[in-house]
């Protein structure tokens, strides 16, 4: 047979695979029905096993077991999504209000005034009194107590990547994600007044910040030392009888009274942060249209592709994937994906209900409009 021959014979298998694949999926809709009437749960750990330990042994070829393995594992995820998203279709899992930012009494900032936090904050409720926190986990804390409405936190930076300190706390404390807000950073170098360059001995400021401006600071040669917040380092700078400097936005050194030596120092020059509003409570705004969630996966092969394909079988794109050690002594990881959709969607109340099946350590972490 010539080379156009085989591929004919290719396409009729395939078409043959593709009704096959139909029929299947026909029948997995009854047993979707039957387990809605009867109140059973989609995810039925030892049918799947069963399924797959019986094609591995109708395989008759050990160099294609794990292939026909891939394919009957991503047809059974496949069809419990199919099953959840009919099933869930009139369901209601989570509970949740709407937010209330203009009736916000207590906001939580980490730092001082004068903090991009700040400045964040301010976008979203404006020129109000806010109250500053020592350190990212005070205001988790601070959350969790109910001592403040809202907590607002840097995630993400488009030149320094991710907050980790921020990423790692999540895992600790139980809180939601209500809104995401984008800011950009005009970092300058800040001293007081009459200080040179090159009589300065150190410039403190945030690791991120200082990490947004490695270019700058490796070009004058500045030893650097990481500060709890870019605005309390700009304060130690007001204090201090040394001749040091700080990494902060204008505002903040202006603020102060402290004389700026540069300005947009940072190493590109469109830098945003982006930050989260964070509450006690699950809140959901009427133009959310993202949904963030935290999971770790089982040290099992094929784990993460699985877990991907629910998504890409709902059509849901992947805005962001992170992941960050669980600080238990072993190896495992979180993964924090925030992936498109409202919490209304049967698509994604069917990928919910499906993490939540199947894996041990999930949970959705909010909802909010992506920017």
């Amino acid at each position: 047979m010539d080379l156009k021959q085989l591929r004919d014979g290719i396409d009729d298998i395939d078409a043959e695979i593709l009704a096959l694949f139909m029929k299947r999926m026909e029948l997995c809709q009854s047993v979707a029905d039957y387990k809605k009437e009867h109140a059973m749960p989609v995810f039925q750990g030892g049918r799947e096993q069963q399924i797959i330990d019986h094609i591995r042994e109708l395989t008759g070829n050990k160099e294609l077991e794990n292939g026909t393995t891939a394919l009957f594992t991503n047809i059974m995820d496949i069809s419990k999504i199919l099953q959840n998203r009919s099933i869930l279709v009139d369901s209601n899992d989570y509970s949740f209000t709407a937010p209330d930012f203009e009736g916000a009494k207590k906001i939580g900032c980490q730092g001082t005034s004068g903090a991009n936090s700040e400045a964040a904050a301010q976008k979203v409720f404006g020129d109000r009194e806010f109250t500053f926190y020592p350190s990212f986990e005070d205001v988790f804390k601070a959350v969790q107590a109910g001592e403040v409405d809202y907590g607002v936190l840097p995630v993400q930076n488009s030149t320094a990547g991710s907050v980790d300190s921020t990423y790692d706390l999540m895992a600790n404390y139980p809180f939601y994600i209500v809104k995401m807000v984008t800011l950009e950073i005009d970092h300058c170098l800040a001293a007081k007044k009459g200080t040179k360059i090159e009589d300065i001995t150190m410039v403190y400021s945030h690791r991120q910040a200082l990490s947004q401006c490695e270019v700058f600071l490796s070009r004058t040669r500045l030893k650097k030392a990481e500060y709890s917040n870019t605005a309390t380092a700009a304060e130690k700078v007001l204090r201090s009888d040394e001749p040091i400097a700080a990494i902060c936005s204008a505002a903040c050194a202006e603020r102060l009274g402290l004389e700026i030596l540069a300005r947009d120092i940072a190493d590109c020059t469109i830098n945003r942060t982006q930050f989260i509003i964070i509450s006690k409570e699950l809140q959901v705004a009427d133009d959310s249209d993202a949904v963030s969630v935290m999971l770790t996966l089982p040290h099992t092969e094929g784990s993460l592709y699985r877990m991907l394909t629910k998504f890409y079988v709902n059509g849901m794109n992947l805005l962001r994937i992170e992941s960050r050690p669980i600080r238990d002594g072993s190896f495992n990881v979180m993964f924090f994906l925030d992936f498109s959709g409202k919490l209304s969607d049967p698509g994604v109340k069917a990928v919910l209900r499906d993490l939540e099946e199947n894996l041990s350590d999930f949970r959705c972490i909010g909802t909010f409009k992506s920017e």
